[in-house]
């Protein structure tokens, strides 16, 4: 298409993601709700990732042929290694934080570039071998990254149906990208590899999506702790409340603490330590004016929910 080498679904996945980013921007505006910051981050890479990896290589290019496959590299690189750090962050995974820390991929990972990738096509001038040679250890890196992650959470204690649900898109995104390395060696199937790869978003877009519908459902269970920063209730999403209240993390702590779970229930169900659980109620009860989780209770729990 347009005398590229991009292939149409390439085209259109960049066109979806494009219009998912511009509306996730939209939101973030209207809502003003900080924490999607990582999210816009994260879309703005797998849109950077189609555009790159679909239009380039192109003849016209200025610079050296290996230049383009550099850059294309480079963004799919860092896509990878964002995704990663959007799954420590945003579920508290730090099962592997020995190890694999974000900055051990990174380094890992550019190291890798340069030493298994530049440095072989520098030598034979083939963009094959250096494929394969970067492609084994960083595809190593990464299936361990899956294997760990899966067997973490495969371990929860009675998950409700959303932590259920946030588990296995969560699985799916993290599978599609840890393929990437493998998909590189097949070859150039655009149609192929990118359909992957932004399945690795979707996913994480799905899991904004169900947690966004799942602070919805429980709306009502809330209704005292958002009545406490807005006197008229009518608009309980009100943005105020995720700007100046509670995170979405201490929300979905709150929602737990009432439905009288305690803190280890919660660590197993979020795969965070029961101490992390314990950091985030103090902050809750901090924020929300109450000395204790009895009185939070109390408080904020309505009759006969």
């Amino acid at each position: 298409m347009f005398g590229t080498s991009i292939h149409w679904t390439t085209f259109f996945y960049l066109l979806i993601d494009t219009f998912i980013l511009i509306f996730a921007i939209f939101q973030n505006a209207r809502l003003r709700h900080n924490n999607l910051k990582r999210y816009l981050g994260l879309a703005v890479l797998f849109v950077l990732y189609n555009f790159t990896g679909g239009f380039l290589p192109f003849e016209g290019f200025p610079g050296p042929f290996i230049l383009q496959y550099i850059i294309t590299y480079v963004v799919a690189m860092t896509m990878g290694i964002y995704l990663f750090y959007y799954i420590y962050r945003e579920y508290d995974i730090t099962f592997l934080n020995v190890h694999l820390t974000i900055s051990n991929i990174s380094i890992y990972g550019g190291l890798c570039f340069l030493g298994l990738y530049l440095l072989p096509y520098y030598l034979t001038g083939s963009i094959d071998i250096a494929r394969m040679a970067f492609a084994f250890p960083v595809s190593l890196i990464s299936f361990y990254f899956l294997w760990a992650f899966n067997k973490k959470i495969s371990n929860s204690k009675n998950p409700n149906d959303f932590v259920l649900r946030r588990n296995k898109l969560a699985l799916l995104s993290v599978t599609c990208m840890v393929l990437l390395p493998v998909l590189t060696v097949i070859g150039d199937y655009q149609w192929l590899t990118f359909t992957i790869i932004n399945i690795s978003f979707f996913a994480i877009t799905a899991i904004e999506i169900d947690r966004y519908l799942f602070f919805l459902e429980h709306k009502s269970k809330l209704i005292e702790v958002f009545g406490y920063y807005k006197d008229i209730k009518d608009n309980l999403l009100e943005p105020k409340f995720f700007n100046k209240g509670l995170t979405r993390r201490e929300i979905e702590i709150a929602l737990s603490i009432l439905d009288d779970r305690n803190y280890k229930e919660i660590g197993d169900d979020f795969h965070i330590a029961e101490s992390t659980v314990s950091k985030h109620a103090s902050n809750i009860y901090k924020k929300m004016d109450v000395k204790s989780r009895v009185e939070f209770l109390n408080r904020f729990k309505l009759s006969g929910s």
